[in-house]
């Protein structure tokens, strides 16, 4: 049966990257392999840890690219081509964002690349944009941008790293619900500001 949607999780691999904020998305591809019985394993051709599960009656590709986050694009157009998958409707990548308040979620279809080098990597591959995201905020650093590689790739303070866990729940409900309602449902759940009481 073929995967209706895949689900990319974006990171660097191995354990001197695992619980940095660049790698929350590829932490939501996990947590939604663990809900939904999946168990992500190596995939030689396509560079990538995936597993197919079943997600509300609709067939999901979940994969983390074992490439480095700056070749990501080269696992997504190989898996891809591997599901059949030409719409870029049927494309989510999960990702962090600096540019968005810490632990932040939000979904968008299509847009800019924000600076950030494996969305940049993805285009290059697949060539569009139009893909739908599932961003993670994570704030910008004290320093400023300059000071964005130490960030991202540093292990966060117990507080953020609680903080954090809380949005990597959020961003699993978010691809479920794009799953089983559509991106116009999920951008209307998690774009619109809650109202101020």
């Amino acid at each position: 049966m073929a995967s209706e949607l895949l689900v990319v999780g974006l990171g660097n691999p191995g354990t001197d990257y695992a619980g940095t904020r660049h790698n929350v998305g590829a932490d939501v591809v996990v947590l939604l392999a663990a809900r939904h019985g999946g168990k992500l394993r190596p995939m030689k051709k396509e560079r990538a840890l995936a597993d197919e599960v079943t997600i509300g009656g609709t067939r999901v590709a979940l994969a983390f690219p074992t490439t480095f986050m700056n070749d990501s694009g080269f696992a997504v157009a190989a898996l891809l081509r591997r599901h059949d998958i030409d719409d870029p409707a049927r494309l989510v990548v999960v990702h962090d964002e600096l540019d968005l308040p810490q632990a932040t979620v939000r979904v968008k279809a299509g847009g800019g690349l924000a600076g950030h080098n494996g969305l940049r990597s993805i285009v290059d591959h697949v060539k569009t944009n139009d893909f739908l995201r599932v961003r993670i905020g994570i704030g910008k650093p004290p320093g400023g941008k300059e000071q964005g590689a130490d960030h991202v790739l540093r292990r966060p303070p117990k507080t953020v790293k609680q903080e954090l866990a809380i949005a990597i729940e959020e961003a699993a409900d978010a691809v479920e619900l794009i799953v089983a309602e559509g991106v116009d449902r999920a951008m209307n759940r998690y774009n619109t500001p809650a109202p101020t009481v």
